[in-house]
């Protein structure tokens, strides 16, 4: 038995399990702030689901599980206590997908807000683990995915999303062999992501291609690509498009 003044956390960790008001006070609160920890910092860059969005859907997916608990508690015993929890599960990628934006340019294709709808989908599972009365496992979670989201977000802006993308049309003598332009390119570090052959039947003595070119790094100028290749030797014509 523990000594008065000292808190036996077991027990309270138990009653805070069960079905009680304190214990229901206590799972809202805590699927708020972990909501709000992910949704803070996506909001903070400004993504579509920000930090409202994100508390909601963590309170949203713990009341579901908290609801069917209470079922389970006091109507039906032999329910699946799991049911609502896996409906929460499957039915937020839709609100994940709201939040995807693929956009075009004459710089190529973007994908945006698929970290934002992962932490959306991560937040209905802590919601979930609260609303079960599985604190700890929410705590950790929520942790985990604040240190992954922020931590590494200078290794992804560094490495994976400071690149360059450049398409560009290009005409060169049939005389030059493709592989000393592909040479040029490595050597300041470019790689082509994708090439397009326009005139198969030529026989004008030159060769017309649409050409993607990727390099990663924050001295990624298009513009230096673009006269590189104008000075290789054959390059009849040569532009950004």
């Amino acid at each position: 038995m523990a000594e008065l003044g000292e808190i036996d956390w077991g027990a309270l960790a138990a009653y805070l399990r069960q079905m009680n008001l304190v214990s229901i006070l206590c799972r809202f609160v805590l699927a708020a702030v972990c909501g709000s920890v992910i949704g803070f910092e996506r909001g903070k860059k400004r993504h579509a689901a920000g930090l409202r969005t994100h508390i909601v859907v963590c309170i949203g997916a713990m009341s579901a599980m908290l609801v069917n608990q209470y079922i389970v508690t006091y109507f039906n015993p032999n329910s699946d206590p799991a049911r609502m929890g896996a409906q929460v599960i499957s039915g937020i990628g839709f609100l994940g997908a709201g939040t995807i934006v693929i956009t075009g340019h004459q710089r190529g294709q973007q994908v945006k807000g698929l970290t934002t709808a992962a932490g959306l989908w991560a937040s209905a599972c802590m919601g979930l683990a609260v609303g079960v009365g599985f604190y700890e496992g929410a705590i950790i979670m929520c942790a985990f995915l604040f240190l992954v989201i922020v931590s590494l977000n200078r290794l992804d802006e560094r490495y994976l999303k400071a690149s360059s993308v450049v398409r560009i049309y290009l005409e060169y003598s049939s005389a030059v062999p493709f592989s000393t332009l592909l040479r040029a390119l490595r050597q300041k570090g470019w790689h082509m992501a994708y090439v397009e052959y326009l005139n198969h039947e030529n026989t004008s003595g030159s060769n017309e291609i649409l050409l993607d070119l990727q390099r990663t790094g924050r001295d990624s100028n298009p513009n230096d690509v673009i006269e590189m290749i104008r000075n290789v030797e054959g390059v009849l014509f040569v532009e950004d498009i």
